[in-house]
């Protein structure tokens, strides 16, 4: 049997950055199959792309065309990346367009994808186009449909954060209202080919759903995202009414940027364009990760693997740390009796629904003060954990945080306390001052987050 480490903040720390390195994009791309972008191409390689790993990415696949004997002269590109992810590469351009820890998208980040689209609309029939699609892309590409503003994106943006609306009700709007979304970027291309290299952070990797499916031919749906802005009270509070306007004008007129669209990721648009999807990492593959390094410290580990169509109930942070903190005080008792240490792994990403008078925190800080706060008596032996693998948690510079006995106890010390942060959402600062955050800084990966319950004797 293995030497047990001193402590669960140890083994915590070990799971996580195990499950972090197994989605790091270099990696993924060096372990690609030979065949990934196809027959490289007698002309050039332009290789665009958006998200928290798209510096990332771009890096390996330099690195996997230096290697494959492709003249660096032919190579150019540019990615669209936050600040503090950038990086310098030879022939590509990694662009930082936005802030840290601010996930909207800025005029920056609009001058960015303009480029873009210009540089896929200017290849021909012998040039490859390669698009870097990864989490967080939605932000970091932005063309705001003719008659509306990057001002609208942003209002209904934070307004449906902000009611607890998930990744895809978000994209499902957002793609509405954008040239570049469902599709736009694909359909701008020219080029013989265009191969997508997707890092996705959307539990079940639906195309259309990460960074909006910017090379998915997906009709914008008008009346979806109508109904969405009516269902979590956008149109009733006058947020964004340039889009509310926009989509009944295109539901009346029965427009959509793609009016037959394919039926899958591979298709040809109007310009004779070859477009393929490939994905190259997942939140499965963090989870897995996760899972081994769990395994190799001596713990009995259950894994659980997230997957589309659970009830948005069942989402919310709070729930899943009531949840989580039920299953860690039987897995700790359990472990008490027999000696056995026992871990619990997940994928997932939570949402939260956030109060007028809200605090500073995000949906990861919120899961683990939800479990702290249903434990009264916490266990010697049990630590929760719930981190981002972007190493960023809603608007803060932490990635997530973590709960063990020393942390539920300095929260514990003043439950009203512990009450009021939950109920406005500001988890960091108490957090903060028990010591439970977890800060990892930009990881340069994204594929949604990773829950951990640690139970030792």
């Amino acid at each position: 049997m293995m030497t047990m480490p001193s402590s669960l903040r140890a083994d915590a720390e070990q799971i996580w950055q195990g499950a972090i390195g197994a989605v790091d994009p270099e990696r993924l791309l060096a372990l690609a199959p030979a065949d990934l972008l196809g027959p490289l191409p007698a002309g050039r390689i332009v290789v665009v792309g958006a998200g928290k790993a798209a510096a990332a990415m771009a890096a390996g696949l330099e690195a996997r065309l230096a290697a494959a004997g492709f003249p660096p002269g032919r190579l150019s590109g540019l990615v669209s990346v936050p600040e503090g992810c950038g990086r310098g590469l030879a022939s590509i351009e990694v662009r930082e367009t936005r802030p840290a820890g601010v996930n909207l998208p800025t005029p920056r980040v609009v001058a960015a994808t303009a480029a873009m689209l210009k540089s896929v609309g200017h290849l021909g029939p012998d040039d490859l186009a390669v698009a870097l699609v990864t989490g967080g892309g939605s932000a970091l590409l932005a063309a705001p449909r003719d008659g509306l503003t990057l001002d609208d994106k942003i209002a209904v943006t934070r307004f449906l954060s902000g009611a607890g609306a998930d990744i895809g009700s978000l994209n499902t709007v957002r793609r509405a209202a954008s040239a570049v979304k469902a599709g736009g970027l694909a359909r701008a291309c020219t080029a013989g080919r265009l191969v997508v290299l997707v890092l996705s952070d959307v539990i079940g990797d639906p195309l259309d759903l990460i960074a909006s499916g910017p090379c998915m031919p997906t009709p914008a749906e008008p009346e979806v995202a109508l109904d969405l802005l009516e269902r979590f009270g956008a149109i009733s509070a006058g947020i964004a009414p340039r889009i509310v306007e926009r989509l009944e004008r295109d539901l009346a007129t029965a427009f959509s940027p793609q009016r037959s669209a394919p039926a899958g990721p591979n298709w040809q648009n109007a310009a004779g364009c070859e477009v393929s999807h490939r994905i190259v990492g997942n939140n499965d593959t963090a989870v897995e990760a996760a899972a081994s390094a769990a395994r190799a410290l001596g713990y009995e580990t259950i894994v659980r693997h997230a997957r589309p169509g659970t009830p948005a109930t069942l989402n919310h942070a709070e729930g899943i740390g009531l949840r989580l903190a039920a299953e860690g005080s039987e897995l700790a008792a359990r472990a008490a009796r027999d000696g056995q240490p026992r871990a619990v792994i997940e994928g997932g990403e939570a949402t939260v629904v956030i109060p007028a008078d809200h605090g500073l925190g995000g949906r990861n800080q919120q899961t683990v003060l939800a479990a702290v706060s249903a434990v009264a008596n916490w266990p010697a032996g049990l630590l929760v954990a719930s981190l981002g693998t972007d190493g960023e948690d809603g608007p803060t510079d932490a990635a997530g945080a973590q709960a063990d006995a020393a942390v539920a106890r300095a929260l514990g010390a003043d439950r009203p306390a512990l009450e009021r942060a939950l109920a406005r959402c500001d988890s960091l600062p108490i957090l903060e001052r028990s010591g439970g955050l977890v800060r990892t800084g930009p990881t340069g990966t994204n594929v949604a987050d990773v829950r951990i319950i640690l139970a030792r004797p």
